[in-house]
């Protein structure tokens, strides 16, 4: 449930399982301590565990564990804050998890490609600046003091539109 005062009722969740039941885990996590909240956090943006249970946004010296379940700051919504405890989901997924994601949980100004003829396009995510965690396709040039990390997160499906992408998963994690 997504709780929101009225005058945002209009917002969405920008990542929704699509095949998840047994194909992605819900993980129950801390947002680590240490996180600066530089960064808004949406839903669907990547994410890397720092030590124990604790994660935080992707960034240059972690590999990816999974997307973010919640909002931390997006939107103007901080579910994290407002709850009193750092507790924290997140979606990990398996190979064949998918997942719809909405701006701006990706970066939607950079050209996404949609693979309707079978390859496969691989989704990495910005590791440093105002992007931070926030997907992109692998491939993508660092500009404007974001960086694009090496890490892959997921694979590209299906464009849906400007707003909207489906991703999969790649390869079966270990926590």
């Amino acid at each position: 449930m997504l709780r929101v005062p009225l005058n945002k009722s209009y917002i969405k969740r920008t990542i929704r399982p699509l095949y998840a039941f047994s194909q992605a885990t819900p993980k129950a996590c801390f947002v680590d301590p240490a996180w600066d909240s530089s960064v808004p956090i949406f839903p669907g943006m990547a994410l890397m565990k720092t030590a124990g249970d604790n994660v935080t946004l992707l960034n240059g010296t972690g590999t990816a564990y999974g997307l973010s379940a919640f909002y931390m700051g997006g939107d103007g919504i901080d579910e994290i804050t407002e709850q009193g405890v750092n507790a924290a989901a997140v979606w990990v997924m398996g190979p064949d998890a998918e997942f719809e994601i909405l701006a701006p949980a990706f970066d939607n100004t950079v050209a996404w490609t949609d693979p309707g003829d079978g390859t496969t396009v691989l989704i990495t995510a910005y590791t440093a600046g105002a992007k931070r965690g926030k997907l992109v396709p692998v491939g993508t040039s660092s500009a404007g003091g974001n960086t694009v990390g090496t890490t892959v997160v997921g694979r590209l499906l299906k464009v849906v539109s400007t707003d909207k992408i489906v991703i999969g998963g790649t390869v079966s994690r270990v926590a």
